[in-house]
């Protein structure tokens, strides 16, 4: 079986990523962090994300309309619940909200079951 609207999408050593970065074609996301999509748009259904924060990136408060799992790749990140270091799987439920900050750097993969609601202007943060 084969799939013609969506390619299989591998990504090998991905605990490892920090060190092939400069090959991801990230893109423009909010206060020094950048994105790369792996499926979805982020405005319907499901969305999983590569997040690259460069050292006092942030991420403006926001409210997750379904689950969100951030796993942790490289560096570390810090938001209103817990400071997350590399390896650390997080799970935020529906209705939660948060904004986040990455003190020295981080790369993050993040899946959401459905889009998150901004709660503040992205340049607020």
């Amino acid at each position: 079986m084969s799939n013609e609207s969506a390619p299989v999408l591998k990504l090998n050593d991905l605990f490892q990523v920090s060190g092939w970065q400069h090959k991801i074609p990230w893109k423009p996301f909010q206060d020094s962090v950048e994105i790369y999509r792996l499926y979805g748009n982020g405005e319907t259904g499901p969305t999983a994300v590569l997040l690259r924060f460069r050292p006092g990136g942030r991420v403006a408060l926001h409210e997750h309309t379904g689950y969100e799992h951030v796993f942790v790749l490289s560096g570390s990140q810090v938001d209103e619940n817990s400071r997350a270091e590399t390896g650390t799987l997080i799970i935020n439920p529906p209705g939660t909200s948060h904004s986040i900050l990455s003190e020295t750097g981080c790369i993050v993969l993040a899946i959401y079951e459905k889009p998150v609601k901004f709660l503040t202007n992205v340049n607020e943060s």
